[in-house]
């Protein structure tokens, strides 16, 4: 029964190991304009910085930025380097509150959204955009070298997969700490 518990503990304990990668997605760590500052005068661009690579791909990433009245400001196509994920920004017009919203695919090809929010302090020239201003990703791995290490994986596929694995090792415990000494 010692064995039989030892082994249940260390399948639990492998199954914890395998599972806690599948569970990671993509965190923002830092981001320029940083969130709840206030920038003198219109970024010339967004950078948002996770900690993981985020996926390539014509749109699977967008930035879009709205400012005072619900205004969206035109940013141009995304390009992402790694874990660093970047949009051109057009002249921000009035003083006030902006809110860059992001969706990404993380590397296990999870999406991932947020905000940032900053103020600007100085007003500038730019006109709000007249249409979706973001059409998405563009590629940047080519030239910059960024990641595109992603799997792409379903969550359930390494869910199942470490459930085989734990099986499989209960089975082959079981029958070896089965036989008994004549």
């Amino acid at each position: 029964m010692r064995k039989l518990a030892l082994v249940v503990a260390v399948a639990c304990l492998a199954l914890v190991g395998l599972a806690t990668p599948a569970f990671a997605h993509n965190t923002l760590i830092s981001s320029n304009p940083a969130n709840q500052t206030t920038v003198p005068q219109s970024p010339p661009t967004v950078h948002l910085t996770f900690d993981e690579p985020v996926q390539d791909g014509t749109g699977l990433n967008t930035i879009t930025v709205s400012g005072p009245g619900n205004t969206t400001w035109a940013t141009g196509p995304v390009v992402v380097v790694g874990n660093v994920v970047s949009a051109p920004l057009h002249e921000l017009g009035p003083a006030g509150d902006y809110r860059i919203a992001y969706r990404i695919v993380s590397a296990d090809g999870h999406p991932v959204t947020g905000e940032v929010m900053f103020t600007l302090a100085t007003a500038g020239k730019g006109s709000p955009a007249t249409g979706l201003s973001n059409a998405g990703g563009t590629s940047g791995s080519a030239a910059s070298g960024s990641s595109g290490g992603g799997s792409g994986l379903p969550i359930w596929v390494w869910i199942a997969g470490a459930v085989v694995l734990l099986g499989a090792g209960l089975v082959v415990a079981l029958r070896i700490g089965g036989k008994q000494p004549r």
